[in-house]
């Protein structure tokens, strides 16, 4: 099981109306929570913990969760409002948010209200976003990761942790105090996945593999860049310290907008190593370039279907499955 923490929170995307002019569609979203989804609709086990408000922005939230597979289990219900983050989409750009979270349901989660254990079934704890900007809830998941990163049962190993920085630059106040933190938690992950927009904020300047070579020397087993249409590169360090690099190419299909993209890829690589059996630190560690090469392409496919569409509606397993691209053969 996939555990994935963070922000939950409804997209008030900029729609024009007919006969009315300009308006804004209430979408449920947020970076962790589309995972959620995504992972869900691919057929792996998962539930999301976090904060929810009982507002009926919340309600459809958990609607959306339970809709799509994702166990609601670790889930605190608050009287707080539900964040919102009005989306701009213009053809050609980027989204532009606007958030609105001060005292909001999912911003609040406390280290109090943490579980003392997570299920014994969970073997990855998924998280990032603007979650890891905003207090106390910030805090609350820092103390997670490291609590779980640090446990080590006689019997199991601990979780693989999955990092999505997904890094908003204008909700950021303290440039050098967000980068600390964000390479404390890099150093304890065992996977991170990163955007090249994320790699050119924390690290100007760099050239992209080297900024993901240096990601990798602060400590997680595992780095995933996504590239945009380049595709995603990918290293990987084994237990006799030799690196595996492998890129996968974008696949190619209409697009209709990028919402949901990265976090449709994170969900889809995490489920394909859950569904394969290959989510622990010690699988990760013994990978060959051949799998690691199927899941980024695995994945690939699965952003791509997401993109197609409008809005973060990620595909299912036979979606992906059924979109026949020929892989190429792997890059190193």
């Amino acid at each position: 099981m996939i555990i994935c923490c963070g922000e939950a929170l409804i997209d008030m995307v900029r729609v024009r109306v007919p006969g009315l002019g300009e308006g804004f569609l209430p979408l449920p979203g947020g970076s962790p929570y589309n995972t959620a989804i995504a992972i869900g609709r691919l057929g792996a086990e998962v539930m999301f913990l976090g904060k929810y408000s009982k507002d009926f922005f919340g309600e459809m939230l958990l609607k959306r969760l339970k809709e799509n597979h994702v166990n609601d289990d670790l889930i605190i219900r608050s009287e707080q409002n539900s964040s919102l983050a009005f989306v701009n989409l213009e053809e050609g750009k980027e989204p532009e948010y606007v958030f609105y979270t001060e005292g909001t349901a999912d911003r609040s989660l406390s280290i109090e209200e943490l579980p003392e254990k997570i299920p014994v079934e969970a073997g990855c704890i998924c998280f990032g976003s603007i979650s890891m900007i905003m207090e106390p809830v910030a805090s609350t998941i820092e103390t997670l990761i490291l609590r779980e990163n640090a446990r080590k049962d006689a019997e199991k190993e601990g979780p693989v942790i999955s990092f999505d920085p997904n890094i908003r630059p204008f909700m950021i106040k303290d440039k050098e105090a967000f980068i600390r933190r964000t390479e404390k938690l890099i150093a304890a992950s065992t996977i991170v996945k990163i955007s090249n927009a994320d790699l050119g904020y924390v690290y100007p300047g760099m050239d992209t593999e080297k900024a993901v070579e240096k990601i990798l020397t602060i400590g997680p087993r595992l780095v995933i860049a996504t590239l945009g249409p380049d595709g995603a590169l990918a290293l990987l360090r084994r237990d006799d310290e030799s690196i595996i690099r492998v890129s996968a190419p974008a696949v190619d299909i209409p697009l209709a907008d990028t919402i949901g993209a990265g976090d449709t890829f994170h969900g889809a690589f995490l489920s394909w190593l859950e569904i394969k059996g290959m989510m622990s630190r010690s699988a990760l560690a013994n990978m060959g370039d051949t799998e690691l090469y199927e899941v980024l392409f695995f994945a690939n496919k699965a952003a791509a279907i997401v993109c197609s569409r409008r809005g973060a509606e990620p595909p299912t397993r036979k979606e992906v499955e059924e979109l026949k691209i020929p892989a190429p053969k792997s890059g190193n």
